[in-house]
């Protein structure tokens, strides 16, 4: 079986020399047999692992001693153990989402989260041929394109999977050779989810009514699909470029578009929609057939898709943006909110996001800007300049007022009141387009780095 991952690894570049690699590790056969194959491989790739273990409070006492378990594995092997406790019931009931959705995202929060504290490169997961062909058969049961017949990818950005083409008995048998023990989820044998049910039951009627190797036919299908896919992806993206484009908070798609055959303009249409959010939950083919009857419909016609995003008809051009936030004015001042588009009556756009430091900035442009978040105590605020207001600049230790900087820097009087200024805790941080301060500058010991995007309506 190592020759086979060692082929899939090769053929897919899913690890360098001198790479740390993250191991997600729950206990099971699955992780188990990944752990020990990279353990074993370590030297050879000249690569560190460390593994991640979540623990999602769903099986009590069980869910507690595969912690131990797992722990205790990485001592005798002196592998370096990072576990987080989450309740995932909790998450589904807040979020209401289904359990194994918020089981989901936790992992996948916790593994990004714990790369890039540790700076790691990779993140390697134990999905196998199984999980591969399970995943296409429920997508196909709930209706899918080619996108979702590829199923799980070998890579995808950070993540890994070096078990991918290798399946369940073999991964067990791997297990039983090497006098590894691994945990057994009991709930993994319950027809409660439906996974289970497509595992336990369903994939055993094909295997024995109509198909023994039906999860080896699932996946060649799987690769046949993603060259044709690969292909017509790659001719979209280069519409995309031709058709598209951004202005301010709308990515525009020219009406040029819609002449194209539909399987370009469909990929064409989710490109656009997963650029504005960043991924494309939700997204169904209905939706994107909703973006095509607007398009030929009258001009001013919107409609809103999943995930706040409002699609509008502008003279055959489809104008796409997220849903727009008004934001109270209290005490001649703009009060505004991380993570959402602020939309304010000075006719401006302004965007905040947290990110992590050492992550890479664009320290060039002139109307985004960054901040230490971890000095910030109270409100973050917009308004324009007021009688009396003091500044310490970047590079200063004392106070300035403001009005003898508009005069340094030769800014025209009737300029000086149209210039938004964002206050932190009262304090002026950035003069925009102007000026940053001094006191809520971004040293070697930030850990949280707020980004202020400033962006003005026609």
């Amino acid at each position: 079986m190592i020759e086979e991952v060692l082929e899939t690894m090769n053929k897919y570049d899913m690890i360098k020399k001198g790479d740390k690699v993250i191991v997600g590790v729950s206990g099971g056969p699955d992780s188990m047999c990944l752990l020990h194959l990279l353990y074993s491989l370590k030297k050879d790739f000249n690569i560190s692992i460390v593994v991640a273990h979540l623990n999602h409070c769903l099986r009590g006492k069980d869910a507690d001693e595969d912690e131990i378990y797992v722990r205790r594995f990485c001592e005798n092997l002196n592998i370096e153990f990072y576990n987080k406790k989450v309740d995932v019931n909790k998450i589904s009931q807040e979020k209401g989402i289904s359990c194994e959705t918020a089981g989901r995202e936790a992992r996948y929060n916790f593994f990004e989260k714990l790369k890039q504290e540790i700076k790691a490169q990779k993140i390697a997961l134990a999905h196998n041929a199984n999980d591969r062909a399970e995943t296409i058969i429920m997508r196909i049961m709930r209706g899918t394109g080619l996108e979702g017949l590829i199923g799980i990818k070998p890579v995808r950005d950070s993540i890994i999977r070096p078990l991918i083409n290798i399946d369940r008995k073999h991964i067990e048998s791997y297990c039983s050779k090497n006098n590894i023990k691994p945990r057994i989820d009991k709930t993994n044998f319950e027809s409660i989810y439906a996974r289970n049910k497509v595992r336990l039951e369903l994939i055993p009627y094909i295997e024995e009514n109509f198909n023994k190797d039906i999860i080896q036919t699932i996946n060649r299908l799987s690769d046949i699909v993603e060259i044709d896919n690969s292909y017509l992806n790659e001719i979209s993206q280069k519409m995309y470029k031709k058709y598209c484009y951004i202005k301010l908070n709308n990515i525009i798609i020219s009406k040029e578009a819609f002449l194209e055959n539909r399987a370009i303009l469909s990929r064409i249409i989710r490109i656009a929609l997963g650029k504005l959010k960043g991924n494309l939950y939700n997204v169904q083919k209905s939706h994107i057939d909703d973006v095509v009857e607007l398009q030929k419909g009258d001009t001013g016609k919107k409609i809103i898709l999943p995930n706040e995003v409002v699609i509008q008809n502008n003279y055959g051009n489809i104008y796409m943006c997220e849903k727009k936030i008004k934001i109270e004015k209290i005490n001649n001042e703009f009060k505004l909110n991380i993570g959402i588009n602020n939309v304010i009556s000075m006719n401006i756009n302004v965007k905040l996001n947290l990110i992590n430091n050492g992550e890479n900035l664009d320290l060039n442009k002139k109307y985004v800007k960054y901040f230490d978040y971890d000095k910030i105590k109270e409100d973050i605020t917009i308004r324009y300049r007021q009688n009396g207001d003091l500044f310490v600049p970047f590079g200063m230790k004392g106070n300035k007022k403001l009005k003898d900087l508009f005069i340094d820097l030769k800014i025209p009087r009737y300029k000086r009141d149209k210039i938004p200024i964002i206050c932190f805790d009262g304090n002026i941080g950035w003069v925009v387009g102007v000026r940053i301060g001094d006191l809520y500058k971004v040293c070697k010991d930030t850990k949280k780095i707020l980004e202020i995007k400033i962006e003005r309506e026609e």
